[in-house]
């Protein structure tokens, strides 16, 4: 008899994740971008848009969700741009690695600025940025640097990275404390926001390969583990690591954002899949690319949607997700 009630409870518990994976996907739109955009990184715009960088295009691209049109706005000859955020001014903020420089565009007068990196640092390989606490704008380059922008004086300054190569992600935590990830180095770093000094911290393993970083709502720093194929979290109070190999065989942890859930979103690159993580109950779901060789690079969001560009299928994916409950 009890045996018979516990197949009941296993039979109830695949069927509420069959229902539950069905409703997920019924909260799934694809946006079908130019041809030959490859979609790098994605920001949703203040006014509701979706930025993307079109980064074979050399443009920033605008997408309207309404609609499903996108247009693009060329960004100079030579442009290859990386990353996109939007700022604290509305503005969307670029990293391009073509132009070697930092790019805004401004969407209420449709205007870009520009501001170059000094020549010593003409091989950055620009990367991803994140503001600070006092609206100052962090971005690193793989080529090896890290700098800061000072969007009201247009002030640069650019560092040495620690062991050379390898800074990708970064991130700012609620108190404005910005950290990067280091993919080629294999550690992360906090920064000193006024000296610039990098404080470096060593992953769990020695060549794990962070690769992208996300700050929670706490303060907790969520990294993706691209060659241990794992995600971890990293509680700066506590200087504890905990980490959770991604399911499956040949794991490849790319891109990491943490919604206003706390739930925690990762890319991985050896099952073409993004997996949303759920800190509470330590569980993963799948949410597969909407074709073969997908390439989500990067994941951001608003409340109640998440972003996916599908760099190698020229496409952007919305995930639908559920409000926010209290505690």
């Amino acid at each position: 008899m009890a045996s018979l009630a516990k197949f009941a409870v296993v039979c109830f518990a695949i069927l509420a994740a069959a229902a539950a994976a069905f409703a997920d996907k019924s909260n799934i739109q694809v946006f079908a971008l130019p041809e030959g955009t490859h979609p790098h990184d994605v920001a949703p715009a203040p006014d509701g848009a979706v930025w993307y960088t079109a980064q074979a295009a050399g443009a920033l691209g605008i997408l309207d969700p309404r609609t499903g049109k996108s247009r693009q706005v060329p960004l100079g000859d030579g442009s290859a741009p990386h990353g996109v955020i939007a700022g604290p001014d509305g503005a969307a903020w670029i990293t391009d690695g073509g132009l070697n420089a930092i790019v805004r565009f401004d969407p209420a007068t449709q205007t870009l600025t520009k501001f170059p990196l000094p020549a010593d640092a003409d091989a950055a390989n620009l990367n991803t940025a994140a503001f600070d606490g006092k609206g100052r704008l962090w971005f690193t380059g793989q080529g090896g640097l890290y700098g800061r922008l000072d969007p009201g004086t247009g002030a640069m300054r650019v560092f040495k990275a620690p062991r050379g190569s390898g800074p990708y992600g970064i991130t700012a935590t609620p108190d404005g404390t910005v950290w990067y990830a280091s993919l080629a180095g294999s550690y992360i770093a906090r920064l000193d926001g006024e000296s610039g000094a990098a404080t470096v911290i060593d992953p769990p393993g020695k060549d794990d390969g962070p690769r992208r970083i996300w700050s929670d709502r706490l303060g907790n720093l969520w990294v993706s583990l691209w060659n241990a194929g794992a995600l971890a979290r990293y509680t700066p109070a506590t200087g504890q690591w905990k980490t959770w190999p991604l399911p499956g065989k040949g794991a490849l942890a790319y891109a990491v954002y943490v919604d206003e859930r706390g739930v925690v979103w990762v890319s991985n690159f050896g099952a073409n899949a993004v997996l949303s993580f759920d800190p509470k109950s330590e569980t993963f779901f799948a949410y597969p690319g909407s074709a073969a060789d997908a390439e989500v690079r990067q994941i951001l969001g608003r409340p109640g949607e998440i972003w996916l560009p599908e760099s190698g299928l020229d496409r952007l994916m919305l995930i639908r997700t559920a409000p926010r409950t209290a505690g």
